[in-house]
C-alpha cells in the first residue's frame, strides 16, 4: 500500500510516527543516496555511515523536519552536507593533529636541548668543584660575580698577577676535563 504513495504522502505519514512510510522512503532512497555518497567520498564504508546517519536523523527529526515541495532533493542536499561536514571535520582532525606533531617534536628538541643544558652545567659545576680551593672562590668571584681582576685582588688582599694566573691556571684545568665546547662555554658565562 505505501508503494503507490508519493513521497510527499510518505513525509506526512512519517510526521504521524507512521513506521511503514519510513521504512518505503528508506527503501526507495537507500540505493540511490548510497551510490551518491559513494562517488563524493569514494569510500563504500564512509558513504554507508552517511545514508545511514542521515535516515537515523530523519526518523528522529520526523516531526519537526520540513521538506517543501521535494524530498528527493532534501535528502541529496542533506548528504552533501554531510559529505562537507566530515570534510570539515577531517581537515580540523588533520590541523589538530598536524600542530600535535609539530608541538611534539619542538617539544621533544627542547627537552633534548634542555636536558643536554643541564648535563653541561652539571660538568662544568663539578670541575670547578674539583679546583682548588682558593683557585674556586677566585675563579668564582671573576665568572659568576663578574669581578675585575683588580676588585678580587683587592677583595681577596692578592696581587692582580696572582688572580690572573689562578683564573688562568682555572681556565686551563678545566678546558683539559670539559673539552672545548665546555670550556667555551665557561669562558662565555
Amino acid at each position: 500500500m505505501h508503494s503507490r504513495l508519493t513521497d510527499i504522502e510518505l513525509m506526512h505519514l512519517l510526521k504521524s510516527d507512521d513506521e511503514a512510510a519510513f521504512n518505503e522512503i528508506y527503501s526507495r532512497w537507500h540505493g540511490l543516496l548510497f551510490v551518491y555518497a559513494a562517488r563524493m567520498t569514494r569510500n563504500d564504508h564512509e558513504a554507508a555511515d552517511m545514508v545511514q546517519e542521515l535516515f537515523m536523523q530523519l526518523w528522529d527529526k520526523r516531526a519537526s523536519i520540513e521538506i517543501g515541495s521535494s524530498l528527493k532533493g532534501w535528502l541529496y542536499t542533506a548528504i552533501r552536507y554531510k559529505f562537507f561536514d566530515r570534510l570539515d571535520k577531517r581537515k580540523t582532525r588533520a590541523d589538530h593533529l598536524r600542530a600535535l606533531q609539530q608541538f611534539a617534536e619542538e617539544g621533544q628538541s627542547n627537552t633534548d636541548e634542555y636536558m643536554r643544558h643541564k648535563e653541561l652545567e652539571t660538568l662544568i659545576e663539578k670541575g670547578i668543584t674539583a679546583l682548588p680551593p682558593k683557585m674556586q672562590e677566585i675563579f668564582a668571584l671573576s665568572r659568576k660575580e663578574e669581578l675585575s681582576h683588580k676588585e678580587i685582588a683587592s677583595r681577596l688582599q692578592l696581587t692582580e698577577k696572582t688572580v690572573k694566573n689562578q683564573v688562568h691556571n682555572a681556565l686551563r684545568i678545566l678546558r683539559s676535563k670539559l673539552g672545548l665546547f665546555g670550556y667555551l662555554l665557561v669562558l662565555f658565562r
